[in-house]
């Protein structure tokens, strides 16, 4: 690692949140601070990383990729965020959202470890929720789950919009995911795609909720949204039932349950 990052590693030290994935904390004999991730698509990761960067909202900067290890800058991070830290990432993601593509998906699929999660761009954002993302792969799910989330898929073209702007999305914008250092620090571990900005901010609440300032700088939502949001959590819980077993199944029935399927 020193010889590939042309400084001495003085000190490198393992990082919580790498469920997926080994991430190490470098400290550099010249004063860097970096962080090394090996395991998952690190070069498309790092390209996701480029693409939020461009947007004006803060991320890590790639100082390294290739199929074996990412490097990147390492963001300060101190909990919890101030109500200003929280305003400054509310603005931050508005300005992620504003950059928007032509259609719904990403030039190629990605995946959290064994679970995939397709690509390839449609017009139509409804179908995209229904088959790129809900209706994934329903034979990895328990029977009762999957035959309720292909009841909610052909709802969906009454229950979300046709053509919200194609937005830049995060992906997998939980809160561990927005780091703060008192004020807003940036965005780690994308999962980009182009989407409904709904999607994120759905994710952004499953495991708690930032404050009325991220929400107040964020600016107003849509009418509905509160109806929308288990659609759109719906996705993550599938993802991490997939991933971690049967402790996520009543999160999957409850949002099953608020979507009225």
């Amino acid at each position: 690692m020193s010889a590939l990052l042309g400084a001495t590693v003085s000190s490198s030290t393992p990082l919580s949140g790498g469920d997926l994935s080994e991430v190490r904390a470098l400290d550099m004999a010249d004063g860097r601070r970096l962080v090394a991730k090996r395991g998952g698509p690190l070069i498309a990761e790092a390209e996701m990383l480029k693409e939020i960067a461009a947007t004006g909202c803060p991320a890590p900067e790639v100082v390294h990729v290739d199929e074996d290890v990412l490097v990147m800058t390492r963001l300060a991070e101190r909990r919890p965020g101030t109500e200003q830290g929280h305003a400054q990432a509310g603005a931050a993601v508005a300005r992620m959202h504003a950059a928007t593509a032509k259609g719904y998906g990403w030039p190629r699929d990605h995946s959290f470890g064994e679970v995939v999660a397709p690509a390839g761009t449609t017009a139509d954002w409804p179908i995209f929720w229904a088959e790129r993302r809900l209706l994934a792969w329903p034979d990895r799910l328990p029977s009762e789950v999957a035959q309720r989330v292909e009841a909610l898929a052909s709802k969906l073209p009454d229950a979300l919009p046709h053509a919200p702007p194609p937005s830049l999305l995060h992906g997998d914008l939980w809160t561990g995911n927005v780091l703060f250092d008192g004020d807003f620090s940036g965005l780690i571990d994308p999962a980009c795609y182009h989407g409904h900005a709904e999607v994120d901010l759905a994710m952004l609440t499953v495991f708690g909720a930032p404050p009325t300032s991220f929400w107040e700088a964020y600016g107003p939502l849509d009418a509905g949204w509160e109806e929308r949001r288990p659609i759109y959590q719906l996705w993550p819980a599938l993802v991490h039932l997939r991933l971690f077993g049967m402790g996520y199944r009543s999160m999957v029935d409850g949002l099953l349950d608020a979507t009225g399927v």
